[in-house]
């Protein structure tokens, strides 16, 4: 799992922006994000990294603060 924090969102458009600590952003859409209506930007979270064909993309999006479920 990585950890980053929101950058942006693009609500209207369901998709936003992860930065990683070592600056690097990642592109969520929201069908990867269990709670995409409450995020707000600058949310600790954490996420798994994916190949698509467009680079590399943030899926599993999770707010730090929530319980995994398993």
């Amino acid at each position: 799992m990585a950890n980053g924090t929101i950058k942006r969102i693009v609500a209207d458009r369901g998709f936003g922006f992860i930065a990683t600590p070592d600056g690097t952003e990642y592109f969520f859409h929201r069908s990867s994000v269990e709670d995409f209506d409450v995020l707000r930007g600058d949310e600790a979270v954490t996420f798994e990294v994916e190949n698509s064909p467009k680079g590399p993309r943030a899926n599993q999006v999770r707010l730090a603060s929530a319980p995994v479920q398993g």
